[in-house]
């Protein structure tokens, strides 16, 4: 693609006919293979991954073989890396997968379904049994412009949808409500279905829903969300209060989604995919109650909406005590460039360059800078690459991955 081209203003406007024409080719040509599935469809700006991974395990666990596609795996049992940057691939490659995972016996799939991948067309011919709404924040306006053309494209899913389970304490849960024919709303506060008894601990989090008792392995009040819509998708498709529960305690972690890192080091090594402003909230808010520093290493990537970086930077700042801005996929953008916008916000929080502010835009050397400053019981925090294998710069993909870069760094350092 000419990158020059793509930036124009009536760009993505332009090219839907063609989105959807390589749709509904890529739907022939594969012989629309979704309609051989029970399509379980998850959509949101946080906590699509993880719902989806408990809902594949809790799935599979009570004996019903399922497909998963999502931003970092794909598959049925082995499950093959997700490579490309991308959450819903594009058409041709989603219904080669989902041929795949069809043909392998399954029952169910689990799709990770993106805003992009709605307004473009790329789940076109894919019945959707089960819509799952997470939340909705800030993110991706540089491609929809506004929060209510962004909720409007997510809210698609739920008008192709059977039945919609539907985060009511979310702002936006309205709209979801209103696309949807069929549907039940969760949540803490709101909702027909609420967590009670909620405890929150350095572990997992446990707490009930009716007679339902949940427990997960993974961290932050953001999982008692995940883990309830999962168990709701369970409760529709009739699974036991005791399936249920053991799917969902069995899935150990998510790759890229608050990993810790531990190679015998004093102090603690957190790796998580947060990018957008409410994610960056969600992992310090999972954090809270940590007694040492907190040394964050975060950077943007590049063509991605620009206007969350100072909002991001002000988050790190406020939320740790030592800031590092660093790289992400910087793309064909100056990263250096990138970088402003992170610093701008975290002055604004009251950082100072060269104190408690530093920018180093090599991200190996970012991270070991991180690894060298903390000392006993601090945290470090390696934000925004979570999962992913490569880093996309100017000229192309370069392997790179935090938890294997975190882990060579430790080892050198003991």
């Amino acid at each position: 693609m000419n990158n020059a081209i793509s930036k124009l203003p009536l760009y993505n406007g332009a090219t839907l006919p063609y989105h959807f024409a390589q749709a509904l080719v890529a739907g022939a040509r594969y012989k629309f293979p979704g309609k051989k599935l029970r399509v379980i469809g998850v959509t949101g700006t946080n906590g699509k991954t993880t719902t989806s991974f408990m809902i594949w395990k809790m799935l599979n666990t009570a004996g019903h073989r399922t497909g998963l596609m999502t931003t970092v795996a794909w598959g049925v049992d082995e499950l093959e890396p997700e490579l490309g940057h991308m959450t819903t691939v594009d058409a041709n490659t989603l219904n080669l997968r989902i041929k795949k995972i069809a043909e392998s016996g399954a029952e169910f799939l689990v799709l990770e379904v993106t805003s992009h991948a709605m307004s473009q067309f790329r789940t076109l011919g894919i019945p959707v049994e089960i819509a799952v709404f997470t939340n909705l924040t800030h993110e991706h306006l540089d491609y929809h412009k506004t929060m209510k053309r962004y909720a409007a494209a997510k809210a698609k899913l739920f008008k192709k949808a059977k039945f919609g389970i539907i985060n009511a304490d979310d702002k936006y849960a309205h709209l979801f409500e209103k696309a949807s024919g069929s549907y039940i709303t969760y949540g803490i506060k709101n909702g027909k279905k609420r967590a009670t008894n909620v405890k929150l601990g350095v572990s997992g989090v446990k707490y009930s829903c009716g007679d339902i008792l949940l427990e997960t392995k993974i961290p932050g009040e953001f999982n008692v969300y995940n883990s309830l819509a999962a168990a709701l998708v369970g409760e529709k498709l009739g699974l036991t209060p005791e399936e249920i529960s053991r799917g969902i305690y069995a899935l150990e972690s998510v790759e890229g989604r608050m990993n810790v890192v531990n190679e015998g080091q004093d102090f603690t090594v957190i790796v998580d995919y947060a990018h957008a402003p409410d994610a960056l909230n969600k992992v310090f808010s999972s954090v809270a109650g940590h007694k040492g520093r907190i040394i964050s290493v975060h950077g943007g990537a590049g063509r991605r909406d620009p206007s969350t970086r100072p909002i991001r930077g002000e988050i790190l700042g406020k939320n740790s005590d030592i800031v590092i801005i660093t790289e992400d996929d910087s793309r064909d953008e100056d990263p250096a460039k990138i970088a402003e916008g992170f610093v701008e916000g975290a002055k604004k929080a009251g950082k100072v360059l060269d104190k408690d502010l530093f920018v180093e835009m090599d991200r190996e050397k970012a991270i070991e800078m991180a690894l060298k400053m903390a000392k006993k019981g601090d945290l470090v925090l390696l934000l925004g690459k979570g999962h992913e294998k490569t880093i996309l710069r100017a000229d192309g993909p370069h392997d790179f991955e935090d938890i294997k870069v975190a882990q060579k760094i430790l080892r050198k350092l003991k």
